[in-house]
């Protein structure tokens, strides 16, 4: 009996929640109004006060109401969220080069078949103009968003920002991406480690130790990638020397590892073989081995990473690991529409990685 009551007081208030909820909504209660006190509801809609007080605690947790101690509880701007507008918003680091193209073209193909149009916004991977970017949109009637995070290996000082997001239930997917903080939202990711891994397995299977590295540092990815190189050497018995990788940011990664690579070079540095961050740092590396008449794979063998249309577009074909871009769109993007219609999602999805073999890399004279 007890559990038929409890069951009955769940519907009852959930009723009433979603009754107020459709009054916000229909703006029949606008922003900034004061909502009928608890006493008003009970009375109107038949139910204990204590039923009441639940209902409104849910909406305020969801943020359509907020209360204001000694005055009562007020409508919310979170009323302007009808979520109905069939727009849904993604946020890239870039949108004209390298792979965003065909990430953005993944998820435009399953939302246009759903009736979605996609807002466009890209933060050139700038923490202040992800800021901005998620300021805008929560001001606007969007169902959700797919967000690939800036500097995601960098601390999350906007976690406030995704809270608010969370109150107003407009649900977000990360991809190639997210925030320590926030590992237990849903993301979609290449299995990086295993990845790079890979690679240099590789190049360590064709006779190479003398392997440099080269990553970037502010992104999760960044960060997975070196793990799978390190991994890689102490499987195969070689010592980790910090002296062979190269780390580099955002900001200086048209010229770091370009320079630090040619006076490692100079100065004499015995390298046979590098594992790059990507394609387009590989080609920077290749290109500043080709000054110095460094050949490539001749003298030095050299990995990419995504398999971009860079990769071979030259007589030069990068061994790399395949990305799969249009499908990483299409799984972030089912699994948004998921989220809005209420179902479960996995919280954490990863792509398997592939070798893909060029001829960037030659086996070592013993």
């Amino acid at each position: 009996m007890e559990k038929k009551s409890n069951k009955s007081a769940t519907l009852k208030y959930n009723q009433i929640k979603e009754k107020l909820k459709a009054l916000i909504l229909e703006e029949e209660i606008k922003p900034g109004e004061k909502m009928p006190s608890e006493n008003v509801l009970s009375e109107r809609y038949g139910v204990s006060r204590q039923t009441v007080r639940k209902a409104i605690s849910d909406l305020v947790n969801e943020g359509y109401v907020y209360a204001v101690q000694g005055s009562g509880t007020y409508c919310s701007d979170a009323s302007r969220f009808k979520k109905d507008s069939k727009d849904i918003a993604v946020v890239m680091t870039y949108l004209s080069d390298y792979i965003f193209p065909k990430v953005i073209s993944g998820i435009d193909s399953v939302l246009s078949d759903n009736g979605y149009s996609i807002v466009l916004k890209h933060t050139n991977n700038s923490r202040t103009r992800e800021i901005k970017c998620l300021e805008e949109l929560i001001e606007k009637n969007i169902d959700g968003i797919i967000i690939e995070p800036s500097k995601s290996n960098v601390f999350c000082k906007h976690k406030d920002l995704y809270d608010k997001l969370d109150k107003y239930g407009i649900p977000y997917v990360f991809i190639q991406g997210y925030y320590s903080v926030m590992e237990d939202k849903p993301h979609v990711l290449m299995d990086d480690e295993k990845g790079t891994y890979l690679l240099t397995k590789y190049l360590i299977d064709l006779g190479h130790k003398n392997i440099l590295g080269v990553f970037k540092s502010d992104d999760v990815q960044g960060q997975n990638r070196h793990k799978g190189y390190a991994k890689a050497l102490a499987d195969s018995g070689i010592a980790y020397d910090p002296e062979n990788v190269i780390w580099f940011y955002t900001e200086d990664r048209a010229v770091h590892p370009y320079v630090n690579l040619q006076n490692m070079i100079r100065s004499g540095k015995e390298i046979d073989s590098i594992v790059a961050y990507n394609d387009q740092i590989a080609y920077h590396l290749i290109k500043a081995l080709n000054e110095l008449g460094v050949k490539v794979p001749e003298d030095i063998s050299i990995t990419g990473y995504d398999n971009s249309l860079t990769a071979g577009s030259s007589e030069l074909r990068l061994t790399t690991i395949t990305h799969p871009q249009q499908e990483l769109g299409k799984i972030a993007a089912e699994m948004l529409l998921k989220m809005i219609r209420g179902e479960a999602v996995e919280k954490r999805v990863i792509i398997e990685p592939e070798l893909i073999e060029g001829n960037s890399c030659k086996k070592k004279n013993k």
